[in-house]
């Protein structure tokens, strides 16, 4: 699987169930055989991974030492809820009520993709991460997180 791309503007209906953008089911084949697995991200927000990338991180988790109790706590809170998800016949999945009421998350969502992974974010939260852009210096951050060395890679900007 390539790297997931897009936002999308969705809506749950009144059971919770929302359909998975065709645009976004393009780029993730095997979600219709294998599903998703969704769970709390790390702000007040849902992520959906592929089935074949969660299993890829909960691989990783399991080599964790669980004789340390940060990485104990750590795989409780990280997968806290994990729910496995199938598309039904009309290309809906149903998100658990515990999940979006954690998330805030009642009928307008968003969708954006996040390489392997698509967050889920009440529409008006994910408004709010963007309501003071003009104050934020996207250049200044991206100098700080990808900017470690002096020398240009072929294909940077």
């Amino acid at each position: 699987m390539g790297h997931l791309i897009g936002e999308f503007d969705c809506k749950l209906d009144t059971k919770g169930r929302m359909v998975l953008p065709a645009a976004l089911k393009r780029q993730m084949p095997e979600v219709e055989r294998d599903g998703l697995v969704v769970n709390r991200g790390f702000e007040k927000h849902l992520v959906l991974y592929p089935r074949k990338e969660w299993d890829k991180i909960t691989d990783k988790l399991a080599k964790l030492n669980t004789y340390k109790a940060k990485n104990r706590q750590f795989v409780r809170d990280f997968t806290r809820g994990a729910t496995e998800l199938a598309l039904d016949a009309a290309g809906r999945v149903l998100l658990p009520k515990s999940l979006l009421g954690w998330g805030g998350i009642e009928t307008e969502v968003v969708l954006s993709c996040q390489f392997n992974k698509i967050e889920v974010w009440s529409k008006e939260a994910y408004s709010k991460l963007w309501e003071n852009e003009e104050d934020d210096d996207f250049a200044a951050l991206a100098e700080e997180v990808m900017g470690g060395d002096d020398l240009a890679v072929e294909g940077d900007e």
